[in-house]
């Protein structure tokens, strides 16, 4: 039955995930339970083997629990097959990984209509093309769309890889290790996007490492042994547009001291 609560874009409910290694269960995550308004932005932090990107994967409907329900947009998608957690996927989420993810010897433009090809509305190659731009230039690429993967920087083909997530106009966004290829300012460029794009009310799950990148969000979730050992609103908040300013001002001018002889 679907979830009535319409403030809620994510809720779990005592979700485990065991998997089998051998003769050996493996606990990867025991009895989660979270919920997510809409409108949030969300960092998912943990140290390797925390149950983070086997819960995200859950999240992103690549994976069911083992047991436990997932509620998404009020949809419970816990015991779909193949084909219905791929088309949830397609009509409301959207995905931002480490590696981008591009088609190499396709532009930019290509890869952001990629999955629209795959969505039930057929839109002629001229639709395709006009929201493909749109989405480009919302994440600043405006006349960059015919630029191969490997004519643009590292942060502009995040930026695809951003602008790809939102083509389908997902209900929630989810990135695993946005900025890990990235260098500090392109990282706060990155999270300007995702601000932005939260302000516009876009629902964000970011699984970092980096809690320097987390305090970007408004609240963090950290995981410890497949459990949520802590959920804490982010009282000191980054604003990437305030970040990029202080990266902007001029270093200060080191003046030599004076040797008297």
């Amino acid at each position: 039955m679907a979830d009535s609560s319409a403030a809620v874009a994510v809720r779990l409910e005592d979700v485990q995930k065991t998997y089998r290694t051998g003769e050996v269960d493996v606990h990867a995550v025991r009895g989660v339970s979270l919920e997510i308004a809409r409108g949030e932005f969300v960092a998912l932090m943990g140290s390797s083997g925390s149950g983070k990107s086997t819960l995200m994967n859950i999240l992103g409907c690549l994976d069911r629990p083992t047991s436990g329900r997932y509620f998404l947009d009020g949809e419970d998608v816990s015991s779909l097959d193949r084909d219905q957690l791929a088309d949830v996927r397609n009509r409301k989420l959207g995905f931002v990984f480490q590696n981008f993810n591009l088609l190499a010897r396709t532009s930019a433009l290509e890869n952001v209509e990629l999955p629209l090809l795959y969505g039930p509305e057929r839109l002629s190659n001229a639709q395709l093309r006009e929201k493909a731009e749109r989405v480009l230039a919302a994440v600043g690429l405006e006349g960059r769309g015919d630029h191969h993967p490997s004519q643009l920087s590292g942060g502009q083909q995040q930026r695809v890889a951003v602008a790809r997530a939102l083509i389908n106009d997902p209900e929630v966004l989810l990135a695993d290790e946005p900025t890990g290829n990235l260098d500090s300012r392109t990282s706060v460029e990155v999270m300007g996007i995702f601000q932005d794009l939260n302000q516009k009310g876009i629902t964000i799950i970011m699984v970092t490492h980096e809690p320097d990148i987390a305090s970007y969000a408004q609240r963090n979730v950290v995981m410890r042994d497949g459990r949520i050992v802590s959920d804490r609103a982010v009282t000191r908040r980054f604003d990437a547009a305030q970040e990029l300013e202080k990266l902007n001002e001029p270093a200060p001018e080191v003046v030599e001291p004076t040797v008297q002889t």
